[in-house]
């Protein structure tokens, strides 16, 4: 079998690249940046594809030969910055994510998987676990991010009326683990906290998943996969506290206890905002990421666990090898040895 990975050098296509590599594939892997992609995938036996999303047409020719497509790619990371992304946004996770589709099929491509967002699902009024069949609420429409990807599934189900090639649906909820070279958002956080950066805990959490479970998942549904069907990849949801807990266990940094309320958080934000707009300095927390760090939906995982057989690792397990990795890479100074000798004390208690 041989696979096309959009985003191959992001924490998703890059832990999916290396499984993929595993399973025995053949990997084309998409990157904007060479020397990035050398990098981080220069000891596998992917082949480099240079091209950008902007620009699918430079590099479509490229999909010939390949019988799945994992599209892992999206504008994401630039939106928790200063300014209006909307165009951008709906250029790169709408509009391009179909002109790939079409390329695909044309190019004889079997199938795809194509990773959307658990932003997407919104908060169920009556307090059950939120599945694929919850519809967007209102938040999914007020976050852009969200916003795109609401309207990219749209597409795709507006794609499947007209074509042929099937085009599964992932929704992972926010992706911890090891690879989170640029970092991401959440990753940022392990960052700041090991290098004793935080003194304070925000309001909210995240619903997690571990970037490499939703990997496999995605493999397992090349085989096991519906076509316009949706997968919900979630573990469960943690507050800011809880995993600043667990990141005190596993590395002996003292957590944090000094909480502040959402008002507060947003009106720093607010504050952070302006002095970027005025200095060009990068803000150090923007309304956007207090936004969706207090956007709480509890969501279910069981028909992926029943169609993909997806399993979700224990939240600590990921945490502790995410240290471990930036660690092993320098990007923080911290003693091993320290962190293994604390990540064997007892677990944390879950409140």
């Amino acid at each position: 079998m041989k696979a096309f990975v959009t985003g191959s050098t992001g924490l998703l296509g890059s832990n999916l690249v290396h499984q993929l590599l595993a399973a025995g594939y053949e990997v084309k892997a998409l990157a904007r940046s060479k020397e990035k992609a050398a990098k981080l995938l220069g000891d596998t036996r992917a082949e480099i594809v240079v091209g950008d999303m902007e620009a699918v047409d430079g590099f479509a020719s490229e999909l010939a030969g390949c019988d799945v497509l994992f599209h892992t790619a999206a504008y994401f990371r630039e939106y928790f910055t200063v300014g209006d992304h909307w165009a951008t946004l709906e250029k790169i996770n709408v509009q391009a994510t179909i002109k790939l589709l079409t390329a695909a099929q044309r190019h004889g491509v079997k199938k795809v998987i194509y990773v959307s967002s658990s932003t997407v699902i919104g908060a169920r009024e009556d307090g059950r676990l939120s599945d694929e069949s919850t519809p967007p609420d209102a938040y999914s429409y007020e976050n852009l991010y969200a916003k795109s990807k609401v309207l990219a599934e749209t597409a795709i189900a507006e794609f499947l009326k007209s074509h042929t090639l099937p085009v599964v649906l992932v929704l992972p909820s926010a992706m911890f683990g090891p690879g989170d070279a640029a970092p991401t958002a959440a990753g940022q956080i392990v960052l700041d906290f090991m290098a004793r950066k935080l003194s304070i805990i925000p309001p909210g959490g995240f619903s997690v998943v571990d970037v490499r479970d939703v990997a496999q998942a995605m493999i397992s549904a090349v085989q096991h996969g519906k076509s316009g069907e949706r997968y919900i990849l979630n573990n469960q949801y943690y507050s800011l506290g809880e995993i600043f807990a667990h990141l005190e266990t596993i590395t002996g940094v003292p957590a944090p206890t000094r909480r502040i309320p959402y008002m507060m958080a947003m009106f720093f934000a607010f504050i952070s905002e302006a002095r970027t707009r005025l200095t060009g300095a990068k803000p150090l927390v923007t309304v956007n990421a207090v936004r969706i760090l207090n956007k709480r939906v509890e969501l279910t995982a069981d028909k992926a666990r029943r169609e993909l057989g997806f399993s979700a690792r224990a939240f600590e397990d990921t945490l502790r090898d995410e240290v471990d990795w930036y660690i092993g890479r320098g990007y923080v100074k911290m003693d091993k040895r320290t962190v293994e000798s604390t990540s064997r004390q007892s677990p944390v208690a879950r409140g």
